[in-house]
């Protein structure tokens, strides 16, 4: 640390670091009550947003999808100066040929389902319709005001305080920074989508490794409270709330710690973006503890980021990335995931495996249960859909649980995951949903036994 940085921190100097960070917080973190359900400031403001354009929001998606796409084949055909040598532009629209690929499915189903034109089992309301008139209406109320806001976050010494209180934590038990905390609590209390954003901005910027990242994007973008309730309530078993977040608390964090430590996971390389080298320093130094450390680093960084300029700018490029780098993956996966879904019997003959290992662990209905698997790789909803009518509450109960913990979705997560910069391919994304399923389920099963 400079001798700078080493001098006397001010009032002032403390307030430019907790204002922001504060604000932030209790944005994206600080549960609370709004009509009569637990929610986050951010999901308010996203849900406002929603209910003004309800009608109005699959075709602002579709334009922004469309857009996106002509940018993207534009860009590759004529590689104009303006976007080529702007960083972020040419990051935004000069894509590998694999994502040009998914915009242009992305494009393709999206207009086919916005004007319910062509094949039916593109458009209709379980696949096409689902990811473009459901799940893009809440993604584009949630990115415009986490983008916005996501610098309070970042920006403002938040991360490098609880890097420096919490490494001792995070580093052994789960293999990450401590700054990695962040992460997990706002997508903990938040949404999942927001961790991921927050974790792919981190990872560009160089804080964590490509095996960090991919750790926190698979293991931590865990489902909200407010989402885990509607599962619950799917399944008819609201009064047993309690008792099913804490299953899925514990087998969550089981998750965590063992997941790091197998393939995938564990072999991804320990470099940073770009193929940089450089390790980040988490060592205190001597005359710091961890709470004075944390401060200076905090102050020092929020020093940094007094502009209001600049917060907008970050905020709008935010923004852009998120709905023009997103949003068509979302569509082009999300569809072809949930039709495989539907109009298949891959996730029900993938589900048969589970047979035996449900009934060794005395679960009723098993051949039932082992349907709804699977198929939650391609929406978090589906298994408490197709669980709703199974008679034990038992299995309803396991479902919901083991839905949630499995934490990676095709229509949501997984798709965000395969559309950032984060290092994690589809086989890398089902290989670690399998091992979630097959770790949390003992852990769900024996808490459903104790419960019934």
């Amino acid at each position: 640390m400079s001798d700078t940085a080493r001098k006397k921190i001010t009032f002032i100097d403390l307030l430019k670091f907790l204002l922001p960070s504060l604000i932030g917080i209790s944005l994206f973190m600080v549960p609370i009550t709004f009509n009569s359900e637990m929610t986050i400031p951010i999901a308010i403001l996203s849900g406002s947003v929603q209910n003004l354009l309800h009608s109005y929001l699959p075709a602002i998606m579709t334009v922004i999808i469309v857009l996106t796409l002509a940018g993207t084949i534009f860009t590759k055909l004529f590689k104009p100066a303006f976007i080529m040598n702007r960083p972020f532009f040419n990051s935004l629209f000069n894509v590998s040929t694999i994502w040009v690929a998914a915009r242009i499915f992305g494009g393709f189903f999206a207009i086919l389902t916005l004007y319910q034109i062509g094949p039916r089992f593109i458009w209709s309301e379980n696949t096409g319709g689902m990811i473009l008139n459901d799940l893009l209406p809440i993604l584009f109320s949630v990115f415009l005001f986490a983008g916005l806001l996501l610098p309070l976050l970042l920006n403002f010494g938040l991360l490098e305080f609880f890097g420096s209180m919490l490494t001792k934590v995070m580093r052994p038990i789960f293999k990450l920074p401590g700054r990695s905390s962040v992460d997990c609590i706002a997508s903990w209390l938040g949404d999942g989508t927001i961790g991921v954003l927050l974790t792919s901005k981190q990872y560009e910027e160089g804080y964590y490794t490509k095996k960090e990242a991919a750790i926190i994007g698979t293991t931590f973008s865990v489902v909200s409270i407010t989402f885990s309730l509607v599962v619950i309530s799917q399944v008819n078993l609201e009064r047993l709330f309690a008792p099913f977040y804490a299953t899925v608390t514990i087998a969550g964090l089981i998750a965590a710690i063992i997941c790091p430590r197998i393939p995938p996971l564990s072999r991804k390389p320990n470099t940073y973006f770009g193929g940089k080298e450089s390790e980040l320093d988490e060592s205190i130094p001597k005359g710091y503890n961890a709470f004075s450390w944390g401060i200076s680093e905090a102050v020092a960084k929020a020093k940094e980021n007094q502009s209001v300029k600049k917060f907008l700018e970050q905020g709008c490029k935010n923004i852009l990335d998120m709905w023009m780098g997103v949003a068509p993956i979302v569509m082009a996966l999300g569809t072809i995931a949930l039709i495989i879904a539907e109009y298949t019997p891959v996730f029900k003959i993938l589900g048969l495996p589970f047979i035996p290992l449900l009934e060794l662990m005395q679960v009723p209905e098993a051949k039932a249960a082992s349907e709804t698997f699977i198929v939650g790789f391609a929406d978090m909803f589906l298994p408490s859909i197709i669980g709703a009518s199974i008679e034990s509450e038992m299995t309803r109960f396991i479902i919901a649980c083991t839905s949630v913990t499995q934490l990676i979705y095709m229509s949501e997560v997984g798709g965000l995951l395969l559309g950032s910069k984060i290092p994690v391919s589809m086989k890398d994304l089902f290989i670690i949903f399998i091992e979630r399923t097959l770790i949390t389920l003992p852990v769900i099963v024996i808490a459903a036994h104790i419960l019934f």
